[in-house]
């Protein structure tokens, strides 16, 4: 159901009021989540001992099943739960799998040239990992649509209602990137997870007490029947909850073979991409199918801008580590914090977006969601160019200055800035109404995708650390992996704005979804 804004008092910038309850409830999960992602890597590389290559697998496995378990929990909420149950379930298991991390165990040793790992504290890992995984399946594409639902389907404010969400996304990230990752390599792994996790309960806690501000956002479909009593009196609700816990058992051992995602994100991909194609042509007007096969192509370009993007969790942050020069005025900041400065960026320019659609729509210059994309690929492919020239200007101790990286950062966030929040309101706004949830599950497939080709990027920048840092070695790495991302995401960006008029021809906008084309 769509809630009209105009049932219900505006008191944030001209919002709906439920805007608010979502922003500060995704702002605590966003806080958990990259708080936690803020330390993951060096916490494989610097606790575990794992090398570049590894790590690099592992990261990208999680990142890979964490995007596309929306798929999942996005047809469960359709069908069933409903968006605002399906929050509250994803919650609850996220909150398991973030105050998991918090148990770290004995650090690996080195014996004999053989790493010892404490097989214990590994196996925890996997399983948070996992409660993780399957927490954000369940929350992350309902709650983004009950953002959607909070305007009518040719609100003008849409893409400035998402813009400032994911500016309340981005200020939990920026505050956990800073503390977490602090906390996490200054005094122990333990503390900065286990804060990320009571930031996790601190959103549940948000969600759950401000619910009755989404004035009927989110509830259960018709004929849900989430009371029916099935096998053994259990409820189908109980029984979806404990289907949830089955699952987390399944992603546990899913995430130590990392060699079976590559293949089920095929398998998934493909199948979904097939359903929906069938879908578009079967049961939909020519409008809804022109609709939906734009949603399918601009996700898949948004592969390239993610598989990028992600660099920053993996790669850069390795980059910043041996690198980059992290004194600054005086004080030696740690790599993970550097990942604060794209959150950082956003909650200084999210704001600057969200009016200048706006005001550039009302003169008619403003650039349609496909030319967008565009840009968004072409600024991420400029930053890797800051870094490859920053790279050519080292000082003799092959220390990069941190203001390239952050520079780097700030061309990548008005890429994200460009693509991100347009791509999740373009879903809401262009998704036949009776599969929405799907497609924005299918969106988060498509950063699935993304983090596995990021893993593999990230693993051919891998250095070798068995004897001691070599930086003259590690900078010449990272400089050509920087290169050849440049020019990938030049070339891409710009065939995208090429033919960017026909694709938002396709889009059909002003025309309602029951017409022909």
């Amino acid at each position: 159901m769509n809630v009209a804004a105009t049932a219900q008092p505006r008191d944030l910038l001209g919002h709906p009021r439920g805007l608010a309850v979502l922003f500060f409830a995704e702002m605590w999960e966003r806080f958990s989540f990259y708080g936690m992602r803020a330390l993951l890597i060096f916490y494989l590389t610097q606790h575990f001992l794992f090398d570049d290559a590894m790590s690099a697998g592992i990261y990208a496995t999680y990142g890979a099943m964490v995007y596309l378990m929306p798929v999942l929990g996005g047809m469960i909420a359709d069908r069933y739960l409903g968006f605002r149950k399906a929050v509250i379930v994803g919650a609850v298991l996220l909150c398991c799998g973030h105050l998991g991390m918090a148990f770290e165990g004995d650090p690996a040793r080195t014996v004999d040239g053989v790493v010892i790992r404490d097989s214990v504290s590994l196996q925890v890992l996997y399983l948070s990992l996992a409660f993780i995984v399957i927490g954000v399946g369940f929350l992350k594409s309902s709650i983004s649509n009950m953002v959607g639902e909070l305007y009518g389907p040719d609100d003008p404010r849409r893409d400035s209602g998402f813009t400032l969400f994911y500016m309340g996304i981005n200020l939990g990230a920026f505050v956990a990137g800073l503390v977490c990752g602090y906390l996490g390599q200054t005094y122990g792994w333990r503390y900065g997870f286990g804060l990320a996790g009571i930031g996790m309960l601190a959103g549940l806690f948000t969600f759950v007490r401000g619910r009755r501000l989404l004035l009927g956002a989110g509830e259960p479909p018709e004929g849900a029947r989430l009371d029916r009593s099935m096998f053994g009196g259990i409820t189908r609700e109980h029984a979806i909850w404990g289907a949830a816990l089955v699952a987390v058992l399944v992603m546990w051992q899913i995430l130590q073979y990392q060699g079976l995602v590559g293949g089920m994100l095929l398998v998934a991909g493909g199948a979904v991409v097939a359903g929906l194609i069938w879908f578009s042509l079967a049961r939909c007007t020519p409008v809804e199918r022109d609709r939906t096969l734009v949603v399918l192509g601009l996700t898949s370009v948004s592969v390239v801008f993610w598989a990028l993007f992600e660099q920053a969790g993996s790669s850069m942050s390795l980059f910043a580590d041996r690198n980059v020069d992290r004194d600054i005025a005086g004080v030696t900041a740690q790599a993970s914090q550097f990942q604060s400065l794209n959150p950082l960026f956003i909650i200084f320019f999210a704001p600057l977006f969200a009016g200048l659609w706006p005001m550039l729509a009302r003169r008619g210059w403003e650039p349609g969601t496909p030319a967008k994309f565009g840009l968004g690929i072409v600024q991420v492919g400029l930053g890797f160019a800051v870094l490859v020239y920053g790279c050519a200007v080292a000082g003799e101790d092959r220390l990069v200055a941190a203001g390239w990286l952050a520079f780097a950062y700030l061309l990548h966030t008005f890429g994200e800035l460009c693509l991100s929040p347009v791509g999740l309101s373009m879903v809401t706004k262009l998704s036949v109404a009776r599969i929405a949830g799907m497609m924005m599950g299918v969106w988060f497939l498509s950063a699935a995708f993304s983090n596995y080709v990021a893993g593999i990027i990230a693993a051919g920048a891998s250095v070798d650390m068995s004897n001691g840092l070599d930086r003259a070695a590690s900078l010449a790495i990272y400089a050509d992996t920087f290169e050849y991302l440049a020019l990938v995401a030049l070339g891409v960006g710009i065939a995208v704005l090429a033919v960017a008029p026909w694709v938002r021809r396709r889009m059909h906008e002003g025309v309602r979804g029951d017409e022909s084309a």
